[in-house]
């Protein structure tokens, strides 16, 4: 079994882990545009050319599923990627997990980036799984490129401008971006609620792991043999992953699987 996962960057490694954790037997192929990043800027339809090439790419070894690690690509290029590469290859978008954040009742925020803050796509996510919970849209320039980078000051003052943002009493928080899982412990420490409740954290990672999954028709098998491999593709060209990577514990996780030969 091969699953393909894109993005930009490194924003894919939370839902790898997660796939790689679901399936350690299964074989991973990780498609990046290091020469198209960020994508966050561009604009919608420059952006879904860039997503097209380098899902066409990890399409190219023949996965059974392809996972689209990346809200904002997932936002502006999802139909167009399933319209091109569907029924053949399933694709499964990333969706902020706002429906789960809200059945808790509490006030919620969302974390996301400046293009998917605001966005016609959000706002209906927010109306149709919200209800009456009040959510709080928080916009995090500069905090994706930062985790991109592993730059730690970048990470800590960008985290602390959104931060800042938030609203005293949420208790739930959804990550908008996968990029932002790779520092959920940071934004966490950052939100610190009074008299200590736990802030809720909610991201995709894991969900769109299963869901990619279920879409081939495959059981969760965690304890299958880890003889997986792992394939990384960098705007087409194969290549290792970035050294930005190794920075996260996921990263480092991956970095310990088998190459394909």
């Amino acid at each position: 079994m091969k699953i393909a996962l894109m993005d930009s960057g490194i924003g894919l490694l939370a839902a790898t882990t997660a796939v790689r954790r679901l399936r350690p037997d299964a074989d991973l192929i990780l498609s990046m545009d290091p020469d198209g990043m960020p994508w966050g800027p561009r604009t919608p339809e420059d952006l879904t050319a860039r997503a097209l090439a380098v899902a066409e790419a990890a399409a190219a070894h023949r996965p059974d599923a392809l996972i689209v690690g990346c809200n904002t690509a997932t936002v502006h290029a999802l139909p167009t990627l399933r319209t091109r590469l569907e029924p053949g290859l399933p694709v499964v978008g990333t969706v902020p997990a706002i429906k789960p954040a809200a059945a808790g009742g509490g006030p919620v925020a969302i974390w996301a980036t400046p293009a998917t803050t605001g966005s016609p796509y959000q706002r209906g996510l927010i109306t149709d799984f919200a209800g009456d919970t009040r959510v709080t849209e928080v916009p995090c320039p500069g905090l994706a490129e930062a985790v991109e980078q592993a730059d730690e000051p970048a990470i800590d003052a960008a985290v602390a401008a959104a931060a800042a943002l938030t609203p005293a009493d949420v208790t739930t928080l959804v990550l908008g971006c996968t990029h932002y899982e790779l520092v959920a412990d940071r934004i966490r420490a950052a939100l610190r609620r009074p008299g200590g409740a736990r802030l809720v954290l909610h991201g995709s990672a894991g969900a769109v792991a299963a869901q990619a999954l279920r879409r081939i028709g495959a059981a969760p098998r965690p304890d299958a043999p880890a003889h997986g491999t792992l394939t990384v593709l960098r705007s087409g060209r194969q290549g290792t992953l970035p050294e930005a990577a190794l920075a996260y514990e996921e990263g480092r996780l991956l970095g310990a699987v088998t190459p394909a030969g």
